[in-house]
């Protein structure tokens, strides 16, 4: 295995930073996927309801730009804001838009490929940093989030 100098929480000595975030990060997912659902019907008016016929783009376009534009805003989407959990670095820094960017793109082709998408989801819970596959190429983790006072 790779030795990377992380600076993120160790997993051994603390394990509570990686604590159910592999259940986070699939109720982030589905809370996210309901946000984009409802700014795509918001938009489809403005397209005189012509988008009904490239909803999938439309779709697509629009949790693509939710997804970048979150992240790179707070290190994390909405949902994964409600369940308090974060995208983080190797060196433990926020993402920022060029970061933001590359992992969405990463999550969106492991969503277009089922066998992509199971190799993350094996990996999210069978890594010690419950990463799944964008996070290995990228060299990211999800984290809790510290309670903020």
């Amino acid at each position: 295995m790779t030795e990377y100098s992380w600076h993120t929480p160790d997993p051994v000595t603390q394990p509570e930073f990686y604590s159910d975030v592999p259940a986070k990060r699939l109720i982030a997912w589905v809370v996210d996927t309901i946000v984009t659902i409802g700014f795509s019907l918001l938009i489809l008016p403005l397209t005189g309801f012509l988008g009904i016929f490239v909803f999938p783009a439309l779709f697509l376009t629009v949790g693509f730009a939710y997804r970048v534009i979150t992240i790179a805003r707070g290190s994390a989407t909405w949902g994964m804001r409600l369940t308090a959990i974060e995208f983080r670095r190797m060196d433990g820094q926020p993402f920022d838009l060029s970061m933001a960017f590359l992992h969405t793109l990463g999550f969106t082709v492991s969503m277009a490929f089922v066998v992509l998408q199971v190799i993350s989801v094996v990996l999210m819970l069978t890594t010690e940093r419950a990463q799944g596959l964008t996070d290995h190429v990228l060299g990211t983790v999800a984290i809790n989030r510290k309670a903020r006072y």
